[in-house]
């Protein structure tokens, strides 16, 4: 964190973008690339994606291959969803039943999809910098025919935790965590966001409710509600952190789907996983590569440090105060 920096630096967030860009395929209204055009819109906002890396007809490669080049056919569908018809806001400057909005089209999609899929994957990445091609406020989820491999690993280590200690593994971090209080960003009544103990991203956070729920869609209304307000909450202190509209990765992981839904998944705990890339500034960020590509992460910041930073920020956006004291000057 000290050494001096004369490599990459990345262009700020646009911080004015228009409400409302009638070349934005994203826009309520506006004609997608093929050819589609978008409803009027006024809350979420689902469609299928024009350009799917999953798609529900793959073929099959065969059985008779090579043990060092094996390939099974990968089927599923991609779908995009709008969190806003707006395209100047994001979940934190969202008003918070817009956001219950958000949870409860994932808890239905996560219902439907995974019906007939094993994992639905929702994720959202915000910003240029995580690779993100469009700033209309989205998200994207994929459904597959297969357990992706984080999922897989995470299945593993819940089960064997639970095989071992008879408690889901999550569930037990999150007393821990709510008792030692030293890594907790937020809490509430029915949530608790932590920079975890393992985490390498700086910044990176869990968000983990206090009861053991296997999926989204298995929470209750006043959880959904308290959701809502816990996102807001973590979000806004991130966007303050280096004021600047703070870019990540994010998705939820739950109990699996489709064919697993007859099974015993008690191990599992829901989550959402933060990973947010921004390390000194708005403009520095941290990179994954030579001994970490091909040793081990490193962390650049404890936990710890990480926590108290994000805990000790307001939890009124920066925008919100600058308009507030703008008005006042105003006067």
């Amino acid at each position: 964190m000290k050494r001096p920096w004369a490599g990459q630096v990345e262009k700020p967030p646009e911080e004015h973008v228009p409400r409302f860009d009638p070349r934005n395929p994203l826009c309520p209204g506006n004609t997608r690339a093929n050819g589609e055009v978008n409803p009027t819109y006024d809350s979420t906002f689902v469609f299928e994606n024009d350009f799917p890396a999953l798609q529900p007809d793959a073929p099959d490669p065969g059985s008779e291959q090579h043990p060092l080049f094996q390939s099974k056919a990968a089927r599923g569908v991609c779908k995009v969803m709008c969190f806003h018809p707006w395209s100047d806001v994001t979940l934190p400057l969202m008003k918070k039943q817009e956001v219950v909005s958000v949870i409860d089209k994932w808890a239905e999609l996560v219902e439907e999809l995974g019906s007939t899929y094993p994992w639905v994957q929702i994720f959202e990445n915000k910003g240029a910098t995580m690779g993100c091609s469009n700033p209309h406020p989205h998200c994207q989820v994929w459904a597959s025919n297969f357990l992706p491999n984080e999922p897989a690993l995470s299945d593993r280590c819940q089960r064997a935790y639970h095989e071992k200690h008879g408690e889901p593994l999550l569930l037990q971090y999150a007393r821990q965590e709510a008792e030692k209080q030293e890594r907790v960003v937020v809490e509430s009544s029915h949530w608790l966001a932590v920079v975890p103990y393992w985490a390498t991203w700086p910044y990176q956070t869990l968000l983990l409710p206090r009861r053991h729920v296997l999926r989204i869609n298995d929470l209750t209304t006043e959880e959904r509600e308290d959701l809502a307000a816990i996102m807001k909450r973590l979000l806004t202190k991130y966007d303050n952190l280096f004021e600047v509209s703070f870019p990540y990765s994010m998705g939820w992981h739950g109990a699996p789907t489709g064919l697993h839904l007859k099974e015993d998944n008690s191990h599992w705990q829901l989550h959402a996983h933060y990973y947010p890339p921004l390390l000194r500034s708005a403009t520095v960020k941290k990179f994954m590569v030579g001994y970490e590509m091909l040793a081990q992460e490193q962390r650049d910041l404890t936990p710890e440090q990480a926590a108290e930073k994000l805990r000790n920020l307001p939890e009124e956006h920066y925008r919100t105060r600058e308009a507030r004291e703008g008005e006042v000057k105003g006067k």
